[in-house]
Formats: C-alpha cells, structure tokens, sequence
C-alpha cells in the first residue's frame, strides 16, 4: 500500500537532516547540514524559527535536561540551549581522521550513539569512520562495528535490545544485538535498486523500521523481520530522515535535500528540500532524551554563544 506526502514547510533545505520531534515543547527540531543550522517548527501556529551553528550540524538529541540539545557538530558533540544560546563543548571525535559527524539517535537508556562520514580530499569515499556512543557519565567510546564511509539509520527496536544502522553506499541496513556491549551483526534488509541508498530512519511502537530512501523518492516500513510493508512516496527524489510527531506520535515528518541536483532536476522537482507530512495510520515512539548529567553545570564554567 502507497500513500503520497504532502508539504509541511518549504523550507529549501540543501541537506535537511535529523528531524525530532519535541514532545515537550509540541515542537519539531532539524538540520541543514551543509548550511550549518538548526531549524524549529511549530505545527500548532506554523512558527518557524532558525539558528546559525559555528559549524555543520550533523546530528542532535533532545536532553532530559530541560531546554538543553546535545548537538554532533562536523567536527565533535557540544551541548546548546537554544533560549540562551549558549555552546558548550564536550568532545572532538575522529580528530585524526577526514570525517564528520553524520547520523544518529539516543538509545533506550539514553546515551547517544552516532556514526561518522568519509570527507576525502579526492576520490571515493572509505569505510574508514565508526559508529560511537558518549555515555552518561560524558565518556566516548567507538562501538565495536565496522568502519563506515557514510553512517546512517541509527535506530533502536521498541524494548531498545536492537540497533539498527547502515553504510549508506552499501545499499544495505544491518543490526545487532545491543545493550552495553554489542554483538551478532547482522543485515537486516538490503535496497535492490542501485539508484537508492538507505538514509535516516525511525521505529514505530510495533517494531516496524521507516527508512528514508535517498535518490528512490520515497520512506519504507519494514516488519522486524525485514519484510517491505508500506511505501511513503515523497515529492523528491532525495528523502533524508523520517520521524514521528504530533500529540499521539501519528504524523510522520520527512526531511529531504536539494544537494547534488542540477538545475534540470531542480526545475522537475520544485519541492526538494521541503519538509514533508504524511499520516501513515502508525503510532511512534518519542525518541529517548540524552540522559547525562544537566549541562547547566558545565555552562556555568565555559559557555560561548554561535551567531543567531
């Protein structure tokens, strides 16, 4: 069964990416990568507001303390509160590599794992980044997966026992089994059609994993056992990341991105960088706040503030 996604927001996104929705705030938080901001949107009214980041903002979490993100930055993880603008660093990653932050999502307990994407000066990119976790306690450690050139899909099953990622040029999504170590990699399901690649994804209160399918113009449900079950078609052919919100977590907001299209396909796809909506008769999950200490603590010792 198809259904078609409709435009929430033309917001011309060049890389729209990590959409989350707030619950407390009844708010939807995302990025655009390559334009190094933060964007917030307010279904209720339709409020709209931005913020300017010192660099690419490639990822983020919603913090248990209240007010608070923790935000992957291109180069390393820094707390903000948005209201105050305040940055605060926590931790460079991969700083002797030619990566950045890409992708990534609190897991059930709360810690923050995300992965890295290949930024070579020439040729193509390697598997040469990796999927990392900063704890509660502020300490990182790289989790024992394979290298990656473009991590995406990191995602976690209802009772938070399976993860879910992927290197996107693999065309394949993978899991483990996971909890405070990791084991039995695994594929999960692999894109037979050479023109996509799996992008961003979220899991609904069944188990079902919606994976955003870049270049294929669509978001895909899978079964926990990996069976293609529903197709979202998105008015563009480069979806980034999907994610439930509203009251009961039944609206499924879609990021997308306007990067690498030439003008012709600009012209044949005027929404590319929108964001999407659709209602896909699913219920999700809110995603799981950072649960490490209240960065308050640390902002009153070293905060700075980024251009608004």
């Amino acid at each position: 069964m198809n259904m078609l996604a409709t435009v929430a927001m033309q917001v011309r996104n060049t890389l729209g990416e990590g959409v989350t929705w707030c619950d407390r705030g009844q708010v939807l938080y995302w990025t655009d990568i390559h334009n190094a901001t933060l964007w917030r949107y307010r279904p209720h009214d339709g409020a709209l507001h931005q913020w300017s980041m010192p660099e690419r903002l490639g990822c983020f979490a919603l913090c248990e303390a209240d007010g608070w993100l923790l935000l992957g930055l291109a180069s390393g993880l820094s707390f903000f509160h948005p209201s105050t603008q305040t940055l605060v660093p926590v931790a460079d990653v991969e700083a002797d590599l030619p990566t950045r932050l890409n992708d990534g999502a609190c897991d059930r307990q709360g810690r923050f794992v995300f992965g890295t994407l290949h930024e070579p000066a020439s040729g193509p990119k390697q598997p040469v980044g990796g999927f990392w976790r900063l704890n509660h306690d502020l300490s990182l450690e790289r989790l024992p997966l394979p290298g990656v050139a473009i991590s995406n899909s990191v995602a976690f099953s209802p009772d938070g026992g399976t993860m879910y990622f992927c290197d996107s040029l693999s065309r394949r999504i993978d899991c483990c089994d996971y909890g405070d170590s990791v084991s039995h990699v695994r594929p999960f399901v692999t894109l037979d059609d050479p023109r996509g690649e799996p992008d961003g994804s979220a899991v609904d209160s069944e188990g079902g994993l919606w994976n955003a399918q870049w270049g294929l113009g669509r978001v895909v449900r899978y079964t926990p056992d990996g069976a293609l079950h529903r197709i979202v078609d998105v008015p563009a052919s480069q979806p980034t990341r999907p994610a439930f919100g509203g009251t009961d977590f039944a609206t499924l907001y879609i990021t997308s991105a306007r990067d690498g299209l030439d003008d012709a396909k600009l012209a044949s796809q005027p929404l590319a960088g929108a964001l999407f909506v659709a209602e896909p008769g699913f219920h999700g999950l809110q995603e799981p706040r950072f649960a490490g200490p209240p960065p308050q603590v640390i902002a009153a010792a070293s905060g700075s503030r980024p251009n608004h």
